[in-house]
């Protein structure tokens, strides 16, 4: 092999190699930020959650049997959207102590996760029919 083969096979070679390590450090700092921002979203929810609607919302109706856990009820309000992260209400579901109580419950998507949770606490309020 001759000298200028030499050369150029090593000029090629840090190219190769500095190109990959930008291309890396590259995709570090992208999942990085998106993990970054993507957390703190997650913890916006979870501290400073806010309803998905402004006031006055919309009125949904909710019956809670009592043999659900709080994952397929977070589930269900996230269906109704009632709330926006599942996962953020079971974590709010256990800083609050939440245990469900079974009724049927009349909730609005402009209330916060927080208020959610205090209201499914407590005993349903049974509204009266008129005979």
């Amino acid at each position: 092999m001759s000298s200028t083969t030499k050369e150029i096979n090593k000029v090629t070679g840090t190219i190769i190699s500095v190109a990959s390590k930008f291309i890396i450090y590259v995709l570090v700092i992208l999942l990085l930020y998106e993990g970054i921002t993507k957390g703190y979203a997650f913890g916006h929810e979870i501290f400073y959650s806010s309803g998905l609607a402004a006031e006055p919302g919309i009125e949904k109706q909710i019956t809670i049997t009592g043999g659900e856990t709080i994952g397929e009820v977070a589930d269900a309000l996230e269906d109704m959207g009632l709330i926006q992260n599942e996962y953020a209400f079971q974590i709010q579901s256990n800083f609050y102590e939440y245990e469900i109580v079974p009724g049927t419950y009349t909730l609005n998507n402009s209330m916060s996760s927080k208020t959610i949770i205090l209201l499914l606490k407590e005993e349903p309020v049974e509204e009266e029919t008129k005979e």
